[in-house]
């Protein structure tokens, strides 16, 4: 979809407007959502960061998912001047002058970190927000110094992007979520994020993220999903815990996943990009618990990721268990 196509769209006398879903644990789902409720998430994200009519927006990401539509929703909504390149892995690599604002996924801000002339536009971008992924600990490092606002986004389609963010630059960087004005978590019974967003979301919403709420009950931790939760021997592990232990110790991609395992129920599995495991697996005895290592190792060529480069869960379960069907011959 173009620019103007989606333009066409918004503009048109339709209530609503149909997205995607990102795809992180299936296949992606369509969803209509309605134009009322994407305005107002446009004016709230715009206000919370004093957006000023005539201030550039950076439109970097596909226009077939939440996050590239509302840049485009809050040009259209705030006055914003829209300043459009090709999704790439160096959004800024034809630029010679920063926008006000932009949008990235971890991805993006990784590729313009790597090139000098892109770090610094980067730099001087003066609010930049990052969502679709985790931003690990080597980048949290490098964006802490940073001298502009830069902050991590916590949202999903259904929330119509994000609805709380959590500071990455400055002395005022943060683990803590914080919800805008007019939005309220909870936890559920299994210690599921609760959202309840009545400008954005017409129903309260029971993530399957498992969070962790402060003392106050308003600011808010994920720690991983529920559906990535693997059941080895009666231990419950994280599989997003396992990669924030091993990131700082394997170069290459990696990603935890798991497989069917007749005496421990699950069995968690390390897919690493690259050519053998030696690293990984040294890696792994190095770092983890006894219980929470590796039971099978997995070198690709490259791991599978969703259209906004998340990794794909349910596609990482598929290759370990055809893995485990072709070592059963």
């Amino acid at each position: 979809m173009t620019v103007e196509e989606f333009l066409a769209e918004w503009r048109s006398p339709a209530p609503r407007v149909l997205v995607h879903t990102s795809g992180s644990t299936g296949s992606p789902k369509p969803l209509w959502v309605e134009k009322r409720r994407m305005a107002a998430s446009a004016r709230i994200t715009c206000s919370f960061l004093g957006l000023r009519r005539g201030d550039t927006a950076l439109l970097c990401m596909p226009l077939d998912y939440i996050a590239g539509k509302m840049v485009v929703v809050r040009a259209e909504v705030c006055g914003l001047r829209l300043v459009c390149v090709p999704p790439s892995g160096h959004p800024l690599a034809g630029l010679s002058v920063p926008p006000v604002f932009a949008a990235m996924v971890p991805m993006q801000v990784y590729g313009s970190l790597q090139v000098e002339r892109e770090c610094e536009l980067l730099r001087s971008v003066r609010h930049l927000i990052i969502g679709g992924g985790a931003v690990d600990e080597a980048m949290a490092d490098r964006l802490r110094g940073f001298p502009n606002a830069v902050w991590s986004t916590y949202g999903m389609t259904e929330t119509l992007s994000h609805i709380a963010l959590r500071r990455l630059s400055g002395p005022g960087a943060s683990q803590w979520y914080t919800p805008f004005s007019g939005v309220s978590v909870s936890l559920s019974a299994e210690g599921c994020l609760v959202i309840d967003a009545p400008a954005v979301c017409e129903a309260t919403i029971t993530t399957n993220d498992i969070a962790r709420l402060d003392s106050d009950g308003r600011r808010f931790r994920i720690i991983g999903r529920k559906d990535n939760v693997i059941c080895s021997g009666g231990i419950k592990i994280q599989a997003e815990e396992v990669e924030r232990m091993l990131a700082p110790h394997i170069a290459a991609p990696f990603m935890i996943t798991k497989r069917r395992d007749p005496r421990l129920g699950e069995a968690v599995v390390l897919m690493v990009q690259a050519a053998g495991t030696a690293e990984a697996e040294a890696a792994c005895r190095a770092v983890l618990p006894r219980y929470w290592q590796p039971r099978h190792y997995m070198a690709v060529s490259r791991l599978p990721l969703t259209g906004t480069g998340k990794p794909a869960r349910k596609e990482a379960e598929r290759m370990a268990a055809d893995e485990a069907a072709r070592e059963a011959g």
